[in-house]
Formats: structure tokens, C-alpha cells, sequence
């Protein structure tokens, strides 16, 4: 058998500090021999922990890929910084080869799929070298959960990487990612070719089932509740069958998840609350796979502090603002580094059709006192303010905008995690500046009840869902668009839309669709009348679907064409030859001699 040296991170070596070595030799502490590792069932689960852990690295889930990489090409948030020449060019959709991002991108998902082959690899040389026959089960589930986690980084590869979706009309010969199984025995092993797409995606479809399969009635503990279950491949091989338009499969899998899976949409007062780190919420009954995140008490900024890796570090990039100790917003409080806010196209999108507000004289101002944030001298104007409530009271505008984004002046942030402050106008925007912008922040996954740079609260501490029933219902709702079942389709997307306005879900509402053509809340030409798409928009606003959507159903150019303006990027550039296409990264392309270029490049 060839050896390998199986490096691990601190966090693992750690925990298996007290393994014996003889003192005469002079071994690396860090690593461990393949020839007698691991020879009990805890080490080989020690050896899945970092596939898990990968996710919450800081090119992935950790901190880039949701508030740089989705949040720009989606054009979720507008980005006030100008010194970053790789993220503006995500936010103009214009990428070059040498983007930094996209090779943290592609690196971080390796890793992740090397991690999984390091695992599975163990797990054979334990079954055959150690595991005792009432272990062989154990060992089951465990390979089940790396099948998953392997389909899902591949996923995200194919996604950003793949030079072309699997569809009904072709594109199966067009090329893919290198699909990856086994550790590389040297440096000749590196040199891989591309698959093509239709091998990546029967690659993925092929894990996900083995995964549902090994994983079926498998239960976890509350300790273990993080894990997957077998509904976790089966809700991503149904959008992987979405995806890749094999409607009839499509149906099947996500009608077993809808009917088996036991979860269900979560009621409104939940899921008003469900991306902001409340414990309670933590897991809840529509949450189908997540990634747990803990708040940082060791201080440091999140995953930067390398003493732990349990938490993320988004709120760093996207983090809101409150008025100032003097209680104006020229001297606001920015509870990160406040890089981006809230694209004002979403306000509209979402129905908010008020114009930039404006603040006034307060007339409670008390002159005998200092300016403070509980004592401001200037206030919301009281009319705007009656108006931008009763948006919001009256639903005038879709709910989600106001779990998406917080209502500045209405809603509060703190930066001590005592004392709530009005939310404020974005600080990094110039009241000069043209155009004016409306300036709110980002509320989903951010740390609004405490500044990061309280090293002791510095972290995010909301989980992030990366499947989640509502998801689910809209994905089937697409199946049944494709094969002709517009009944059963306008019935899922209107329980999405009746448990955003707060209706019971299973009862028809007054904010029901009618027809698959039916007017939305948006007034743009991508989304006015298609209730489907509208809503996947909406409902996962902010979660890091809609790019991967935007690239499927080629709505790139309207997207680019609706946005039309980057402000730290200028005009957003479009070319289908390339733009749906994220570019092999230069570094892959040098090192790579097998490797070759996406069209346009």
C-alpha cells in the first residue's frame, strides 16, 4: 500500500495530542502515518471533520463567498470600496483571469473534495484494517455524509466553472471541472483534464444518491443535529435534477422531500427572525442542511482568529450603520468595515417606491442637553416617516425587503450589544454625492447587535442555509412549470409568498397568484410578470442562489441592463460568450498543463 502523510488542522491535531510516538524518532507532531491511521472509529470521524469544516473556510462560507462573490454578481449590495480591483470586477460581471476570487474560489472547493477523498480513502483502510462488524454502519453513515459534502462542492464548481448548463436542448460535450476521486500519489497526478458537463453532473447525481442511500432513516443527536440526513442529498439531487432540466426526476425527488422529509415552512414570526443568530431558530423545522456558526468570545475577527473556526466572518464586509454618539448620521457608526449596503434596485424590486428621504428639525430636541444619539437635533422627517411605516405596516412593499434589509430610522443596531441606536443612512455614502443613494443596510447574516471590532463579539453568529424548504417548494414549482402543471406550480409558490405576508400557507390568501404570468411586486421587465422567477428572487434574496438562476435561465444581459451601474465599478458589462462563465484561474491554467480555458478568455 502507498503511504501517505495525512496532515491535519490544529483544531484535530489537538484533540489527538495524547497519541504516543517513540521518543527516538524524530517525527513531525502534526501529522499521521496512512500505514496505522486511523485505527479507531473517533480518529476516522477526525478525518471527515475538516470536509465539514472546509465550508466555513475563508475563501468559502467563512467570508468571501457569500458577501463578495454572490453578493456582487447578484448585485445584492452595492460596494463603497474602489481598492479591490478583483471584487469590483464581480460587481461589473466582468471577470479576468487572474481574479483573485475566483482562484480562492476554485482552491477553497478543491480543497474541500480533497478533504472528502482523504476521508474516503481512510474509511476503506479502516474497514479493512480495524472496524469491527458493529462498526461497518458507523462507518456507512460517515461515507454517506462525504458523498454529500463532495456533491456539493462540486456543485459550486460546475456552477461558477462549468463552461456550460446541462439542458434539454444540448450542452452535455461542452467542458466541465476535473472530477477528482482518489489523493494524488505526486505531481504527475495534478496534471487532469477537464470532464465534460455531462460527466460532472452524472459524477454528482451518481454521490447524491449513494449518500441518500447510506444515510436513509438516519437520525442524528442534539449533539450531532449539524450533520447531514439523508434529506439533505435528496433535496439537492432534486435541484441538481432542476438544473440539469430532467423535470420528471426532478418532480420525484423534491415530491419525496416535500412528503417525507417531515419538515415544514417555518411560521412567519420564526422566519422573521431566522438569519440573525437567535438560538432558538438554530435548525428549525424548514432548515434541510445548514452550516452552524458561533459567535467568537476569544476575540480577533472571526475566522482570522486562528484559535477557532466555529464561526464566520461576513459582518466584517457588509455590516450595517447607527447614528453617531452626537446622534447624526454625517458621524454614523459603522459596526464593521462597512464595504457595502443595499442596492437601492433591490428597494424597488421588492416594491419600497419612496423617494431618498430627508431629516428635519426635532421638535423633542432638548437645547439644555448635548447632542446625543438618544437626543439628536435632527430627526426623520415625521411625514416620510408615517409613509415609510405604513409601507411597512400595510405590506404596500413585498415583507422580505424588511428581513433583507433593515428600515433605517424604524429599525435599531447596536454597536456594545446594550444600547440600540436608530439604523442610519449608510455612512460610507457622500451626502454630495451623485447620484444620491438611499443608503440602507444588509440585515441577512449580519452582525447588527454588536460592533466587530469589540474583539470579544467579534463574529457573525447566524448560521447560514445552504437548503431549506422554501427553496424545495420553488424548485418543484419550476418542474411543474416544465411539464405543463401550472396548477401545482402557482400552489407551491403561493405558500412561499403567503408565509412571507404572514397567511397561513394552506389556505388561499389575497396576495395570491393567479396565473404563472401574473403581476409582482417588482416593476422591471426581468421580474414584473413572472411570479416563479420573482419569487426565488425574493424568498432567497441574499442566500446565494440567484446567480447560479441568473446563469441557468440566461436573464444575464436584462440583470446587467435592470442594474445597469456599479458605483465603485461604473457601467456593468455583459457578454454572453463569456459573462455566465466564470474564467479558469490563471494559476490552475500555469500549473495545469492539461488544463484549458473557458470561451472568452
Amino acid at each position: 500500500m502507498r503511504k501517505h502523510i495525512i496532515t491535519f488542522s490544529l483544531f484535530i491535531t489537538a484533540a489527538f495530542a495524547g497519541c504516543r510516538k517513540d521518543p527516538k524518532q524524530v517525527l513531525r507532531t502534526d501529522v499521521y502515518s496512512s500505514a496505522d491511521y486511523p485505527s479507531t472509529l473517533p480518529n476516522l470521524f477526525s478525518t471527515l471533520v475538516p470536509a465539514y469544516s472546509n465550508l466555513r473556510s475563508e475563501d468559502l462560507l467563512g467570508f468571501q463567498l457569500l458577501c463578495k462573490t454572490f453578493a456582487g454578481s447578484e448585485h445584492v449590495a452595492e460596494l463603497t470600496y474602489g481598492g479591490d480591483l478583483s471584487w469590483t470586477e464581480i460587481t461589473v460581471n466582468n471577470m479576468s483571469t487572474s481574479n483573485s476570487y475566483a482562484n480562492q474560489l476554485w482552491v477553497g472547493l478543491y480543497r474541500g473534495i480533497k478533504n472528502v477523498n482523504l476521508f474516503l480513502d481512510r474509511a476503506e483502510f479502516y474497514k479493512k484494517n480495524y472496524a469491527s462488524p458493529d462498526e461497518l454502519k458507523q462507518v456507512e453513515r460517515m461515507t454517506g455524509e462525504a458523498y454529500f459534502l463532495r456533491a456539493l462542492y462540486y456543485f459550486y464548481l460546475e456552477s461558477f466553472f462549468g463552461e456550460s448548463y446541462l439542458s434539454t436542448a444540448g450542452g452535455g460535450d461542452k467542458m466541465g471541472v476535473p472530477i477528482i476521486t482518489k489523493l494524488p500519489d505526486g505531481l504527475g497526478a495534478m496534471q487532469v483534464k477537464r470532464n465534460t458537463v455531462k460527466e460532472v453532473w452524472d459524477f454528482i447525481i451518481k454521490d447524491l444518491q449513494q449518500s441518500a442511500t447510506l444515510l436513509k432513516g438516519v437520525q442524528w443527536s442534539a449533539g450531532d443535529k449539524g450533520r447531514v440526513t439523508e434529506w439533505a442529498p435528496k433535496a439537492l439531487l432534486g435541484k441538481v435534477y432542476v438544473f440539469t432540466q430532467d423535470w420528471a426526476n426532478a418532480k420525484t425527488t423534491l415530491q419525496d422531500v416535500i412528503n417525507n422529509s417531515g419538515k415544514s415552512l417555518m411560521p412567519f414570526v420564526k422566519y422573521a427572525a431566522a438569519f440573525n443568530g437567535i438560538d432558538a431558530n438554530e435548525f428549525n423545522e424548514e432548515s434541510l442542511f445548514e452550516i452552524n456558526v458561533d459567535r467568537n468570545s476569544n476575540g480577533g475577527y472571526g475566522i482570522f482568529d486562528f484559535r477557532i473556526n466555529l464561526t464566520t466572518s461576513q459582518g466584517l464586509i457588509w455590516s450595517p450603520c447607527i447614528l453617531g454618539d452626537n446622534g447624526t448620521e454625517q458621524d454614523g457608526k459603522g459596526l464593521g468595515y462597512c464595504n457595502e449596503f443595499f442596492n437601492d434596485k433591490n428597494l424597488q424590486r421588492f416594491g419600497f417606491n419612496l423617494p431618498i428621504y430627508t431629516l428635519k428639525d426635532n421638535p423633542a430636541f432638548d437645547q439644555s442637553k448635548p447632542e446625543t444619539w438618544q437626543n439628536p437635533k435632527q430627526v426623520l422627517d415625521p411625514a416620510y416617516r408615517q409613509q415609510s411605516q405604513a409601507v411597512r405596516t400595510n405590506k404596500t412593499a413585498d415583507p422580505r425587503l424588511f428581513i433583507s434589509a433593515p428600515q433605517p430610522w424604524l429599525d435599531s443596531g447596536s454597536n456594545d450589544g446594550v444600547n440600540w441606536r436608530p439604523i442610519c443612512k449608510f455612512i460610507a455614502l457622500n451626502a454630495a454625492q451623485k447620484p444620491i443613494y438611499h443608503g440602507w443596510s444588509l440585515k441577512k447574516f449580519v452582525t447588527y447587535d454588536n460592533s466587530i471590532f469589540n474583539r470579544q463579539a467579534a463574529a457573525d453568529a447566524a448560521n447560514y442555509y445552504l437548503l431549506r424548504l422554501a427553496d424545495i417548494y420553488l424548485l418543484y414549482a419550476e418542474a411543474a412549470v416544465n411539464t405543463g402543471d401550472n396548477a401545482t406550480a402557482l400552489a407551491y409558490i403561493n405558500q412561499v409568498k403567503r408565509r412571507a405576508y404572514d397567511y397561513p400557507v394552506d389556505v388561499p390568501s389575497p396576495v395570491d397568484y393567479k396565473t404563472p404570468s401574473d403581476k409582482t411586486n417588482a416593476s422591471d421587465p426581468v421580474l414584473a410578470n413572472n411570479p416563479l422567477r420573482y419569487e426565488r428572487w425574493a424568498e432567497l434574496f441574499g442566500e446565494g442562489h440567484w446567480w447560479f438562476d441568473v446563469c441557468r435561465w440566461r436573464i444575464g444581459s436584462q440583470e446587467a441592463t435592470y442594474y445597469a451601474n456599479s458605483l465603485a465599478g461604473g457601467p456593468i458589462k455583459w457578454l454572453d460568450s463569456k459573462s455566465y462563465i466564470w474564467p479558469i484561474p490563471v494559476n490552475e491554467i500555469n500549473t495545469n498543463t492539461q488544463m484549458r480555458q473557458n470561451p472568452g478568455y
